[in-house]
């Protein structure tokens, strides 16, 4: 398996990648490959699986493994492929990143442990012990939308000091938390600091960031990398014609609602609809009726997307 070296700083567009389904616990593999071969193609800087857009805590333990397998495997050193091992135990943590870079990982990324409420210190002390033992570079991810625990700056500030900690992935949405975080570049020039909103990725390379963790990539991949390249060379007109574009695109999100179960859902649809992989969740959610398919099939005419995939020679 070919050795990727990780970036320092990481630099880009590094999509969540979705995991395509065929069943509950089953991958589709065909369009695992014809996904893949799509964001390589379309120019991005890394791959993430197993974050929240790839479900990934809905997901077998042996699914997951799989998928990190598979991915490592078509991928082939290409870029370097982030892993997503945020769990309620730090065992298994620990295992999923010994896996990761026995399959030619890259890196392993992780929110704080949810379910149990936890105040700052235990979050630190899970954390740390993780970066001690990480077979892989460990980025940090707050997410406090969905594991219910901001990962609070001081907390950051501290781990930023752990030289197996090496970025992090912030999706809060909170542009005064991300600015600070910006500061911690002072002690750590090394360091990855990555955007998740995907609304908010030009404005944070703006402001000094190394690009962004935009869902929307898995879909129209070249987008977002353009986003990113105006907005690294500080070309104002191009970053407001193609802001205008993911502006467009996120209207798929919304269909049917509002919150992580349409916003998947309608990523999911539409990849299905333009040819790149099948549209089935993981549970607890399900794949979209006629009506919304339908909408989200005129949202994509609107904005010119019909079939966007890379064909790959592969079989079922």
């Amino acid at each position: 398996m070919p050795v990727v070296t990780l970036p320092r700083p990481l630099k880009g567009i590094v999509p969540p990648m979705v995991t395509p389904l065929h069943g509950r616990d089953e991958l589709d593999h065909y369009g695992l490959s014809r996904l893949v071969e799509h964001l390589l193609t379309g120019g991005v800087s890394g791959l993430f699986i197993l974050g929240t857009t790839g479900e990934g805590p809905s997901l077998s333990y042996r699914l997951r493994y799989e998928l990190i397998e598979k991915t490592c495997e078509l991928v082939a050193g290409r870029v370097p492929v982030l892993v997503g091992i945020t769990d309620t135990s730090l065992v298994e943590a620990i295992e999923l990143a010994k896996f990761s870079r026995d399959a030619g990982a890259a890196a392993v990324v992780a929110a704080p442990p949810y379910y149990f409420p936890a105040e700052q210190p235990p979050i630190l002390t899970f954390l740390s012990c993780l970066a001690d033992e990480s077979s892989l570079p460990l980025f940090l991810y707050n997410m406090p939308s969905c594991v219910k625990a901001t990962l609070a700056f001081e907390t950051v500030e501290v781990l930023a000091r752990h030289a197996n900690v090496v970025g992090l992935k912030d999706s809060s949405g909170d542009m005064s938390y991300f600015r600070r975080a910006l500061t911690l570049r002072e002690a750590r020039p090394d360091w990855t600091i990555l955007m998740g909103p995907e609304q908010l990725m030009a404005e944070s390379v703006l402001l000094g960031s190394d690009g962004g963790v935009t869902g929307g990539a898995n879909l129209h991949p070249r987008l977002f990398v353009d986003l990113y390249e105006a907005a690294s060379r500080r070309d104002q007109p191009t970053i407001d014609r193609l802001q205008s574009e993911v502006v467009a695109l996120a209207r798929i999100y919304n269909v049917g609602g509002s919150g992580m179960a349409p916003y998947l859902c309608g990523l999911k649809c539409a990849l299905e609809l333009a040819d790149i992989c099948s549209g089935q969740l993981a549970e607890p959610f399900t794949a979209f009726g006629l009506i919304e398919r339908s909408e989200v099939e005129m949202l994509l005419d609107s904005i010119g997307i019909v079939s966007v995939a890379t064909p790959v020679q592969t079989t079922h």
